[in-house]
């Protein structure tokens, strides 16, 4: 048991379902919509995570003589595909000295390379998120896996994770952050003049193209439209990936089931709906995730992606854009580097020696990047002149 203590008992389940609603959310508070009930269990009811995806539900749940305390979003892999933290060459490498990396446990949101947390335990109860860090790393080695991996975690978790022996692991992505905004020419004016003028540029090209833009929210968004975005997203994960890992239930689903944290950003031809973006809002961050387009125009990911994602934060006063995984070219858009974080509970001795030394030359790497990321923020800096 988790510090000793007989009252904790850990368990894990093979279905979101098999978990009291009220419980999971109690745990998951209201902030990051990746890791509610609504969210995860449309993933696994639209045939989204389960064996044909290689994502398998091992859901844990701690609990304190039998009250609920916490619980982690987590999955058997048979791959390491539809994580956006890469640790293929480990496998490979543990393959090749006669190992076994997979199976392994994910910690994770499926398909999702959004921060937030991943140790959720309910506020108040007392127990504290190191005794679901334990429990997990513990879980880990009854059932004999290779490693257990608690990916895009927050910032709070990676510093439990990382005490409780976990190897710790930095990456990047770029989110806009709201500096008080009130309409997006104040948060132009605090751009570079060439700046500036390089994203009105855009917008008056991705807005003179004769589309229609609509932001929907949950109820707002029909079958047609829910349709048609799929189309949008297959076609893109061809051309990238080759494999769609959402079902055509997932979006209508998701849909129904977060209702107006729901946000897709539709542009539409002659009433044809021609591109789209998904969004999810939570209490102070709207999360970028799936996009696609038919056709062919001048600047339109930017603008749907983007800069209606910008417009839709200040007006409803959110904190924080953040795009997804990649894209230097966000910088220039106003989207700054911030640091992702990943903790990784490996087994072998060897392995996870090989890894340690790998993350600790990876890690201030990786930091310096952020650094001369920033430097070449749009921003314009104190005293710098219009």
């Amino acid at each position: 048991m988790p510090d000793g203590s007989s009252a904790l008992t850990l368990t894990l389940h093979k279905a979101i379902g098999e978990i009291p609603r009220a419980d999971w959310d109690a745990c998951a508070g209201p902030d990051n919509p990746f890791v509610s009930y609504g969210f995860l269990s449309a993933v696994e009811d639209s045939g989204s995570a389960n064996a044909r995806t290689g994502w398998l539900p091992q859901h844990a749940v701690l609990r304190d003589g039998g009250a609920v305390v916490a619980v982690a979003p987590m999955y058997a892999k048979s791959h390491s595909y539809g994580e956006y933290v890469f640790d293929h060459g480990w496998a490979r490498a543990f393959e090749q000295a006669g190992g076994s990396y997979y199976p392994k446990l994910q910690v994770a949101v499926p398909f999702s390379p959004v921060p937030g947390p991943r140790l959720l335990v309910r506020p108040g109860c007392g127990v504290p998120a190191a005794a679901l860090a334990q429990a997990l790393a513990q879980a880990g080695r009854e059932l004999d896996v290779s490693s257990v991996h608690a990916t895009f975690c927050s910032e709070a978790d990676f510093s439990v994770l990382g005490e409780a022996g976990w190897l710790q692991r930095i990456g990047t992505q770029f989110h806009w952050r709201n500096d008080g905004f009130a309409t997006f020419d104040d948060f132009l004016g605090a751009l570079s003049s060439r700046k500036r003028k390089s994203i009105r540029r855009e917008r008056r090209d991705a807005n003179g193209c004769g589309l229609e833009f609509l932001a929907l929210r949950g109820p707002e968004i029909g079958k047609r439209d829910w349709a048609a975005f799929y189309e949008f997203y297959t076609s893109t994960v061809d051309r990238k990936w080759g494999s769609a890992y959402l079902t055509p239930k997932f979006f209508p689903l998701l849909g129904e089931r977060l209702g107006e944290r729901v946000v897709l950003m539709l542009a539409r031809k002659d009433g044809v709906p021609v591109a789209g973006a998904l969004n999810l809002a939570g209490t102070d961050a709207l999360y970028g995730r799936n996009w696609g387009c038919r056709g062919e125009f001048p600047f339109l990911h930017f603008e749907l992606c983007y800069y209606r994602a910008i417009d839709f934060a200040i007006a409803h006063g959110l904190a924080r854009v953040e795009a997804g995984a990649q894209g230097e070219h966000k910088i220039q858009r106003g989207y700054r580097p911030v640091p992702t974080y990943s903790a990784h509970m490996i087994y072998h001795a060897g392995l996870r020696r090989a890894v340690a030394n790998f993350l600790d030359q990876e890690r201030p790497a990786m930091l310096a990047e952020i650094e001369a990321l920033a430097a070449a923020s749009p921003f314009r800096q104190d005293g710098e002149a219009e």
